[in-house]
């Protein structure tokens, strides 16, 4: 194993510090994870905000030598003009998102917020950013010889991060098998049929093991070798990697950075990667519902141990019968959870529990305020109504509406 260094960056493990240099294909999971000790997590080791941006409408190659996967790329012998390429090829028509200040949902919270509007990007929502970076490591590896052969993709997921998923895939032709819950929308279900991958329906039975039934089928497609196409940072640290864009262009965006972003939480990736873009700076308010809400009871846990990585299996556990009108954020675990919490805590955010009242709420005034988006993907806004008395007039809030509404 390699050791990343300031001008060689790498990957370190939150729980066991094993480290790889940036040059190593492949680093989907942190080299001592394993059937017996899941619990490991990968997290980039770079000096990115030292890369200079390249002159580019899409996002994925204004900051590509930014991204791992691109600096992958190149300590293996590929041009910025091959990374760019296969850029256009994978991810050709990413844009940067809209942010701007909303005139409507600032006058109902009675403070400026700012929107981030992802309901525009590929599949209508962030998830294709995260899984841009991974596809896009596998297409680099095929031009350099590293892949001869395409073993399916795989992932679990009960709605966006799918059709996502499955619409990257479509466009370089690579085989993927999606495994979803149940109860999943069937409009969801309607546009992934289209796409055409292979989808398998994973029912919750009694006697399961506690956690996602899906996530389950998902592990084992990966044991027979399929490759973990997945928005979860333990297991594809590379889903850590694009998904940082969303608060670069934040960062880069003449009406400056807001004082606290509100974010509505799942499996955890998209605020881990919020938060590292964003920086310390911007406090994280980490967005759960009522009837899902692992991050925050592992939160209050976190206080009662002086090192709450080593105790993974204590303080993050499946959440008991998840159930919200936000189903896209009933993920049993916050799997990216120690991301998350890394955020909250060096800005001096938190977490934060909407009830269904307030998540219906939210969306009703997003969509009052013009955003096509569903439940899930205005939770973050919830999570500012259920702390509005605590704001300012003066203070300047961020939300991202991410998740279109699909019926």
């Amino acid at each position: 194993m390699g050791q990343p260094t300031p001008d060689q960056p790498g990957w370190r493990c939150a729980v066991c510090g094993a480290t790889e240099a940036i040059g190593t294909p492949f680093t989907w999971r942190c080299p001592n994870a394993s059937v017996d000790d899941p619990h490991h997590l990968l997290q980039i080791v770079d000096t990115a905000a030292a890369e200079p941006l390249l002159d580019d409408r899409n996002p994925l190659i204004r900051f590509g030598p930014r991204l791992a996967w691109w600096r992958w790329a190149r300590a293996n012998g590929l041009s910025d003009q091959d990374c760019a390429a296969l850029t256009l090829e994978v991810a050709g028509d990413f844009v940067v998102t809209p942010y701007q200040r909303d005139g409507t949902i600032s006058a109902a919270i009675g403070a400026e917020v700012f929107v981030k509007d992802e309901t525009g990007s590929v599949a209508g929502s962030q998830k294709s950013r995260h899984l841009s970076s991974i596809l896009l490591h596998l297409r680099a590896a095929e031009t350099l010889g590293l892949i001869t052969e395409r073993p399916p993709l795989a992932i679990a997921s009960c709605g966006n991060a799918a059709l996502a998923a499955a619409t990257l895939a479509a466009r370089v032709g690579w085989p993927i098998q999606v495994f979803v819950p149940e109860w999943m929308d069937p409009a969801y279900s309607q546009k992934l049929n289209e796409l055409g991958p292979q989808i398998t329906t994973c029912r919750r039975n009694a006697g399961d093991p506690p956690g996602d039934p899906a996530l389950h089928q998902f592990r084992a497609a990966v044991a027979a070798g399929a490759i973990p196409f997945s928005v979860q940072g333990p297991e594809n640290a590379y889903c850590l990697d694009a998904g940082r864009t969303m608060g670069w262009e934040i960062a880069h965006d003449p009406l400056g950075l807001p004082d606290a972003v509100f974010v509505q939480v799942g499996g955890g990736a998209f605020a881990s990667c919020l938060g590292r873009g964003l920086g310390p700076s911007v406090q994280m308010w980490a967005v759960q519902a009522e009837g899902c809400a692992p991050l925050a009871r592992a939160w209050e846990r976190c206080g009662r141990v002086s090192d709450p990585v080593q105790h993974w299996g204590e303080i993050m556990t499946p959440w008991e019968s998840p159930h919200s009108v936000a189903d896209g954020i009933l993920d049993d675990e916050t799997y990216d959870w120690i991301g998350v919490m890394q955020a909250m805590r060096a800005s001096g955010g938190g977490p934060v529990v909407a009830s269904e009242e307030q998540i219906r709420e939210a969306n009703s005034l997003a969509r009052a305020a013009g955003y096509q988006v569903s439940h899930t993907g205005s939770a973050g806004l919830a999570g500012l109504l259920a702390r509005a008395e605590t704001l300012r007039p003066t203070d300047r809030v961020a939300v991202v509406m991410s998740g279109v509404a699909r019926s």
